[in-house]
């Protein structure tokens, strides 16, 4: 049996995590916003908590999820698009930096 977590990639947390917070379409949120709103519901649910609200959604409520998923994927789609360049941005607010070993000598 797979892992939950199988093929689970940074856009689709993402994605999961904007469909779990508590922006909303109607808001016509900018960039930062949709920036700030993930990193929100990450530091509040984590990933695993973001993938089972939207089960729980799913479950509840198919074709009102089917909607918000499709605005999020959408979202988390041009919200990684520099608006400046066109480019894809290398790295976000919503994912945490690479962590660099730290290495010391012990006297």
């Amino acid at each position: 049996m797979r892992s939950a977590t199988f093929g689970l990639t940074i856009s689709t947390a993402r994605a999961d995590a904007l469909f779990a917070s508590t922006l909303q379409r109607s808001d016509e949120p900018a960039v930062a916003q949709v920036h700030r709103a993930i990193a929100s519901a990450l530091a509040a649910f984590g990933i695993q908590g973001c993938a089972d609200r939207v089960a729980q959604a799913y479950g509840e409520h198919p074709e009102t999820a089917v909607q918000r998923m499709r605005w999020a994927r959408a979202t988390v789609a041009r919200a990684a698009v520099s608006p400046a360049s066109g480019a894809v941005r290398g790295g976000s607010a919503c994912a945490p930096a690479p962590r660099r070993a730290h290495l010391s000598h012990a006297a």
